[in-house]
């Protein structure tokens, strides 16, 4: 699609009411969740002139170190619901939420994908941020403490994307990475499609369904 409709998200975005807004962009691992929401950050930072208008939370920093996930044994399906703190999240939502034009800044951790790992720390979000985007895949999950996820959020969107794209990016982000093909192959079909199917069994709690990064603005436009 061209550029107005990413326009009509980003008009949506900054509609919500609100002294702070808190939008989720959920979908299936490789859908262009991330590549959105930065564009909706970027757009939003360039209108306001202003670096704290928005923030990029994203819901990765919640994945369990690898150590936690070897001691329970759930090393072998990093990025299924149970290998995040789920309610970490919640209650980091819960915080955004609360925090007030006087507070001191909170700090969100991200997921840095040169390790693997998840780092804290290191998203800081300003008392003065009034929109702040998180995206992960199951922010609309409706069991165990994910239930407390949903109802943190304004609007959740859900961003969809054709399954042979989606999964042909998910194996050149696994190679990039250091997979090599055979294995990140072998990893979208055992691992991330498993947790694909049950993703996109939460659209229908979506306030708004997004084909992915069609969305996105065409090459040099706002």
């Amino acid at each position: 699609m061209s550029a107005p409709a990413f326009a009509d998200l980003l008009r949506r975005a900054l509609d919500l009411p609100g002294r702070r807004v808190l939008l989720g962009l959920a979908g299936a691992p490789g859908a262009g969740k991330t590549t959105l929401a930065r564009a909706l950050v970027d757009a939003v930072r360039e209108a306001a002139g202003d670096e704290l208008a928005a923030a990029h939370v994203p819901m990765d920093g919640f994945h369990l170190a690898d150590v936690e996930l070897e001691r329970l044994g759930r090393r072998e399906r990093k990025g299924a619901p149970d290998t995040f703190d789920a309610a970490g999240y919640a209650a980091l939502l819960r915080r955004l939420r609360e925090q007030g034009p006087e507070d001191d800044v909170v700090y969100a951790p991200a997921f840095d994908r040169e390790i693997e790992q998840p780092v804290a720390g290191s998203v800081p979000v300003a008392a003065g941020t009034r929109l702040v985007v998180s995206e992960g895949n199951y922010l609309l999950l409706a069991e165990g403490a994910w239930q407390g996820v949903r109802t943190g959020f304004d609007e959740v969107w859900f961003v969809g994307a054709g399954s042979g794209e989606r999964t042909g990016r998910l194996v050149r982000r696994h190679v990039r990475f250091g997979k090599d093909p055979a294995a990140a192959q072998a990893w979208v079909r055992r691992v991330d499609e498993r947790n694909a199917a049950l993703v996109e069994a939460t659209a229908a709690r979506a306030d708004l369904l997004v084909p992915g990064d069609l969305l996105l603005p065409a090459p040099g436009g706002g």
